[in-house]
């Protein structure tokens, strides 16, 4: 039986129990229990959670894990001497280690991160970067593997996270058992984004919003800014000039973000060949759609169509 240990601090995010989950149901879903939990925290005793759940944790000892998993938090709070201290002499002997959303500020903190790839919530992601430079931050993916450190996206990644590391340890067939259990779709894959490209872009005005939803309707068109400034009855230099301004792109990348996007759920639902994906979504060729991927996605289509028949 694998020990597996929650790491907890003051006012942590109480969906980081959705994690604890995916172990709970792996037991249930066996034949006789895989995991052995247990809720770790610096002094023990009851932790208040970000919403007032208190929840009774053991204090930090000389014990042994398989795997430790920290949770994140609303606020991003400096860590405590004796939480780092205990993570970094934590790391000698555990075989991995995992962060879910701002838990990742831990890991850094404790110098784990250094030189590897690792992120975060997305609306973190810039101060991980900042604060921590020799980090490889990529805030567009629902989690990271690299070597034994474990990182994932914010908030229900953690579910994703869990179950990858379930999958890890037992196979793929119980993970998609836990994960039927639990009236997950599916495990998303890693490389996967925290977030859609339509709802990344936030037009304030009408127009704008009618020029992306006409864009992402039409995107076997060549959706020139001429073609877009005339849905949205705007001037091409108008358009051109509000898109900067309420979405913070130009009308051309804002359209390749969306050829992208779509691109990547049609990869994914794995029905059509790249080839009239890349012609269905827009791109010219399927060699401008392999390299708009690598440089947006990290990966080219072919793995993120494995990743997701994988899963």
């Amino acid at each position: 039986m694998q020990r597996v240990g929650f790491v907890f601090y003051p006012q942590f995010q109480v969906i980081g129990f959705a994690a604890v989950t995916v172990f709970e149901f792996a037991n249930l879903c066996s034949k006789a229990p895989v995991y052995d939990l247990h809720f770790l925290s610096e002094k023990g005793g009851m932790l208040k959670t970000s919403v007032g759940l208190n929840v009774e944790c053991e204090a930090f000892s000389r014990r042994s894990f398989d795997t430790l998993i920290v949770a994140g938090g609303v606020r991003i709070e400096p860590a405590s001497p004796g939480l780092l201290a205990y993570i970094k002499r934590r790391a000698k002997t555990t075989r991995r280690l995992a962060a879910i959303c701002t838990g990742a500020f831990v890991l850094a903190a404790a110098g784990l991160l250094d030189g590897r790839r690792a992120t975060t919530h997305w609306a973190a992601a810039t101060r991980l970067k900042s604060s921590y430079p020799k980090i490889k931050v990529e805030p567009d993916r629902i989690f990271i593997v690299d070597g034994p450190i474990w990182t994932s996206a914010g908030l229900s990644a953690g579910i994703d996270l869990a179950l990858a590391l379930l999958e890890d340890d037992h196979g793929p067939e119980l993970a998609r058992t836990v994960a039927k259990q639990l009236i997950v779709h599916h495990r998303r894959a890693g490389g996967q984004s925290q977030f859609s490209a339509l709802l990344d872009m936030t037009p304030k005005s009408d127009r704008v919003h009618r020029a992306l939803t006409y864009a992402k309707k039409n995107l076997r068109n060549n959706l020139s800014v001429f073609e877009l400034a005339e849905a949205a009855h705007l001037s091409p230099r108008q358009l051109s000039r509000a898109f900067r301004a309420e979405t913070g792109h130009s009308p051309a990348k804002a359209v390749e973000s969306l050829r992208a996007d779509a691109a990547r759920l049609m990869m994914e639902q794995g029905i059509l060949p790249t080839r009239l994906v890349a012609a269905e979504t827009g791109f010219s060729d399927p060699e401008r759609m392999r390299r708009t991927f690598i440089r947006l996605y990290g990966q080219s289509p072919q793995a993120i169509r494995r990743n997701a028949r994988a899963h």
